[in-house]
């Protein structure tokens, strides 16, 4: 099977997997519809809160810090495995890197996974590794595959009918790669019923539930009616299929619902509490973090929060990688501990599975992996004359952190291991993406054999249904 895709191929194949979804049928069930699935449980989640640190967060400057190297003109870059000290957590023994205090204090209410292994995909793209992180298919595929949060809202329903079971918050589709990101933040063949909600900007969350400034209800509902006859006339609704056309229509319900709905008033951030809100603040990630524990209270079942994918921006560190971190840890640290802490106050905690990741990891001098090296993307000299060659600027795939709170996580917990010198690679009890999702499923009482015939033939939660749950993660 051909790994080396550009973006061009990636967009053709993926366009042509939404156009195929389109013309499927409904997906047929494994089991008639109320039936228990082989292994389902009741669960010890009903919601989760997917954190995304978009752009490749390096595990050694982040959650799995190793020896500090302080930068000198001159220095050899193989010599700096980290650029940041360590500093004490909550768990004895254990360290984060500076600048995550915060978060380092909560660290006994979750667990914190050091030995994630992102998948090998060839020439490195960040769109294809959020594409895999997120549907767990390798892409392109010919069938257009569902987001987690999809299969979450399918299989689940929402907790709250008038809240979107899916909401997306912080990112846009206005910057680069945005066709690329497009392609997994989708329903696929699910319906777009069960796509995601988007909030592009959580300080504009309550415009995304409300007709525009000066349209008034009746020409709301006008503008409604309008919206479904051009259903008909679009590409749904030529080549759709009558499944497909229903879930849109049935999308469109469930907004024209919440519209109307006193729990719009969870999507306002300015009626949350100054001293609260101040505490989030430190830009849209922070405030996502906020709208997302609003909507935990409301009834969400599936809510991303990232820090947004841009090319070169955030955790994408092909340079400047040092100073970077300096600041996407000011935007990060307090607001996640703070929505640790504020849902363990109320109890939500306890049912809802909170999880920090990435699409892969970074280092100074290795892309992609010790065994598997792909072409180098980052012109990282040996030899160190500037600072903005300080940090952790080339993809790394083969250790990886991720933390897990809440919903059935054990507390206080550190699954995996890294090796202390470079390359900083798994060496203990290496997870991969699909045993992930199947964690997740298993914590929400989702089956492991889930799957739909599309196309004539299954198509799992996770590759072929071969994902196993890390029940050492869970208590």
């Amino acid at each position: 099977m051909k790994n080396h895709w550009n973006r061009r191929e990636f967009l053709q194949r993926a366009s042509a997997a939404t156009l195929a979804a389109l013309a499927a049928g409904a997906p047929v069930s494994n089991l008639l519809s109320g039936c228990r699935k082989t292994g389902q449980t009741n669960g010890t989640a009903d919601t989760v809160i997917l954190l995304w640190m978009a752009g490749g967060m390096a595990h050694t400057e982040t959650f799995d810090p190793k020896r500090f190297t302080p930068f000198e003109k001159g220095m050899e870059g193989n010599r700096v495995l980290s650029t940041f000290k360590s500093v004490p957590t909550a768990l004895d023994g254990i360290h984060f890197s500076e600048g995550l205090e915060s978060i380092g204090k909560v660290l006994d209410k979750g667990t914190l996974i050091r030995s994630y292994v992102a998948a090998d995909l060839g020439h490195i793209l960040h769109s294809r590794h959020q594409y895999n992180w997120h549907t767990c298919y390798e892409p392109p595929q010919t069938v257009a595959a569902p987001h987690i949060g999809s299969w979450i809202a399918k299989e689940l329903g929402p907790k709250n009918p008038v809240i979107p079971a899916f909401v997306d918050i912080g990112q846009r589709f206005t910057v680069g790669e945005a066709e690329e990101l497009k392609a997994f933040h989708t329903a696929g063949f699910l319906g777009n019923e069960f796509g995601p909600f988007f909030i592009p900007d959580p300080t504009q969350g309550l415009d995304s539930v409300r007709p525009p400034v000066g349209m008034d209800a009746r020409r709301f509902e006008r503008r409604n009616q309008l919206y479904n006859e051009l259903i008909g006339n679009s590409p749904v609704g030529e080549f759709g299929s009558d499944y497909q056309k229903e879930s849109l229509r049935r999308s469109m319900e469930q907004a024209y619902m919440l519209l109307n709905s006193p729990e719009a008033k969870a999507f306002d951030l300015s009626t949350e509490p100054k001293e609260s809100y101040d505490k989030y603040n430190t830009g849209r990630f922070g405030l996502g973090c906020l709208l997302a524990r609003r909507l935990t209270e409301q009834g969400a079942r599936f809510i991303s929060v990232t820090t947004e994918y841009e090319p070169f921006m955030g955790f994408d560190t092909h340079e400047n990688g040092h100073t970077r971190l300096i600041d996407m840890k000011k935007m990060i640290d307090g607001p996640v501990a703070q929505l640790i802490q504020d849902l363990d106050k109320t109890g939500h905690l306890d049912r809802t599975l909170i999880i920090l990741a990435s699409e892969f990891s970074r280092d100074m001098m290795v892309e992609g992996r010790p065994d598997a090296k792909v072409q180098e993307q980052v012109n990282q000299p040996e030899i160190l004359t500037d600072m903005k060659f300080y940090g952790m600027h080339r993809h790394f795939t083969d250790g990886c952190s991720i933390l897990m709170f809440g919903g059935g996580v054990k507390r206080g917990s550190v699954y995996g291991k890294t090796a202390d010198e470079r390359p900083c690679k798994t060496i203990e009890n290496p997870v991969k993406i699909d045993g992930i999702h199947q964690t997740i499923y298993h914590a929400l009482g989702i089956a492991p054999d889930t799957h739909y015939e599309i196309e004539e033939r299954p198509f799992y939660t996770t590759p072929d249904g071969k994902g196993k749950a890390v029940l050492d993660l869970l208590v």
